[in-house]
């Protein structure tokens, strides 16, 4: 069961939901764009066992505040001053999608919180033109001017957090999609030569991997865990590298905007 609780940071509510050991070291959660922290549940509980995980809603998702102020800068320093708030270090980060893009920044700046980094079918945003959508009808779960400023930015790219992935000192694991998803391998593979301690593993489900495959995507986190001294590890020492050839290229980063 997990409980949901909120904090406030900077002034932007923040809702996120704790389940888990919670003497254990601390697992924390990022979702997609347009998603919320219960996209999460099957993985939260399959790492409830050893961790203390914490899934976050981002501004502008589920129950976390609406500022009207939007960028990937603000979501990081949220989910950097929530672990200050909380008293959180040498953390395990997981992102999905937009929330595996904050996780990049996050560990880029604050290498002393994030102890290791697990992000999911997605590297630092890429320059791209993909047009905008149109809002679906109905209410939505979400701020749609969230999703016009997120994907705004994101077709921007951001070279700057490319160049700073070699500053990155948290051993650090990216699942990437396969074929069917709209990332290309290429730039998965190039994210991963410029980590530090960076391996890519692929399950061949599209960009929803923890969706769509999640004993898979569970148990890949697991073996890699296990290969990890520390937290949340089996005490192994060293983690390998391991660069796939380069697969077919998609349009870029969010072809669907859920990206």
């Amino acid at each position: 069961m997990s409980e949901a609780r909120e904090i406030t940071v900077g002034g932007v509510r923040l809702a996120y939901r704790e389940s888990g050991d919670l003497a254990a070291p601390p697992l924390v959660l990022l979702h997609g764009l347009g998603e919320d922290s219960t996209g999460w549940d099957e993985v939260a509980a399959a790492f409830g066992d050893r961790f203390r995980v914490l899934a976050v809603d981002l501004r502008g998702h589920g129950h976390s505040g609406r500022p009207g102020t939007y960028s990937l800068s603000l979501m990081r320093d949220d989910v950097l001053g929530l672990l200050g708030e909380l008293g959180l270090a040498q953390i395990t980060l997981m992102g999905h999608s937009l929330g595996g893009a904050v996780a990049f920044l996050a560990a880029e700046a604050r290498p002393d919180l994030v102890g290791r980094l697990i992000v999911e079918d997605v590297t630092p945003t890429f320059r791209r033109d993909q047009p905008l959508p149109e809002r679906p009808d109905g209410p939505l779960g979400f701020d749609w001017d969230m999703v016009v400023a997120m994907l705004t930015e994101i077709n921007q790219g951001d070279e700057v957090a490319w160049q700073q992935l070699s500053t990155i000192t948290a051993p650090t694991l990216i699942v990437g999609g396969g074929p069917d998803s709209h990332i290309p391998a290429q730039k998965l593979a190039d994210a991963v030569a410029r980590l530090p301690h960076g391996e890519l593993v692929t399950i061949p489900a599209g960009h929803y991997v923890h969706n769509r495959r999640p004993a898979e995507f569970i148990a890949a986190v697991r073996e890699w865990l296990e290969r990890l001294p520390g937290p949340g590890g089996s005490g192994l020492s060293g983690h390998r590298r391991r660069r796939p050839a380069a697969g077919r290229s998609g349009p870029g980063w969010g072809a669907g905007w859920r990206s």
